[in-house]
């Protein structure tokens, strides 16, 4: 399978996918809104179709001659009052019914760890209503789940250069989180794969009092933890939920993510120190 088509190409994993598809000679399309978003990934891509996820006439043709799909499409911040459901769930859906009528042989999606039982989140109910379509759609499939991205873990370093890391509950709880790079690593693996569950974490396991430590540290600031307790950031949920049911409800994935262990089986070698060492000499160059 050598012809594959990307849908979330510009976004934080979909980059890193693209370059390690593109090191291993994939011939890539991808999936854009516009052609001014393939600014990072133009270089590795041989051609792109222009179109809207959640929008099915856009997408026809999408898929024709390609052997596979890879999609790390979802919805973050809200954007035309766009849901969970319409983005992660009916979009992937949208995508998947074009992979059926051009007969793609694979189907690659990424949700996360532990999502089965993490359906009383709204946004991992889209994920995983989407994964039961796709189990059911007679396509080959794998499911990557990880553990979180570094990308997640910058909103520490964000505390950090205020001074002061705030974080939810006792801070006891464990994860190790993965650098893209190496979580594109084995997304690409997954194409030949015969695993259709793949649990994927970083090379490091660590308590989230160590993250907001290493982010301090990595700033050359004191280190200072505040603990908010559980019920003070359930209640600012519900508060939020009259206004935004959407942020409300990436406040309860955030809230829950900080609240248990997410803890997978380690891969990669991209170390948070590094990451963090990385985006402290980009603050200081910009």
């Amino acid at each position: 399978m050598r012809k594959i088509i990307v849908a979330g190409a510009t976004g934080y994993l979909g980059k890193f996918v693209v370059r390690e598809l593109k090191k291993r000679g994939f011939f890539i399309r991808v999936l854009a809104r516009k052609p001014e978003k393939l600014d990072d990934v133009r270089s590795d891509i041989d051609e792109y179709h222009i179109g809207q996820i959640t929008q099915p006439d856009t997408l026809h043709g999408i898929c024709d001659g390609m052997d596979a799909v890879f999609s790390s499409i979802g919805i973050t911040k809200q954007r035309d009052k766009l849901t969970f459901k319409d983005v992660d769930y009916q979009g992937n859906k949208n995508l998947l019914n074009e992979a059926q009528k051009a007969g793609v042989k694979k189907f690659i999606y990424v949700s996360i760890l532990n999502g089965p039982n993490l359906c009383h989140l709204d946004i991992v109910k889209a994920h995983e209503d989407f994964v039961k379509e796709l189990k059911s759609s007679g396509l080959d499939y794998a499911i990557i789940r990880p553990t979180g991205y570094f990308s997640d873990m910058e909103e520490f370093l964000s505390m950090a250069k205020r001074g002061r890391v705030f974080l939810i509950g006792s801070g006891d709880n464990r994860a190790n989180p993965i650098h893209g790079a190496d979580l594109a690593v084995s997304c690409v693996n997954a194409i030949e794969s015969q695993e259709h569950e793949i649990n994927v974490g970083g090379p490091e396991i660590m308590t989230w009092k160590q993250v907001a430590s290493l982010a301090l540290e990595s700033l050359n600031k004191s280190v200072k933890i505040t603990l908010v307790p559980i019920w003070i950031m359930n209640m600012i949920q519900w508060v939020t939920h009259i206004f935004s049911p959407h942020k409300a409800g990436l406040l309860a994935f955030f809230i829950t993510m900080a609240t248990q262990d997410m803890v997978g089986p380690k891969t990669g070698s991209h170390t948070l120190r590094d990451h963090y060492k990385n985006m402290r000499e980009q603050y200081e160059n910009n």
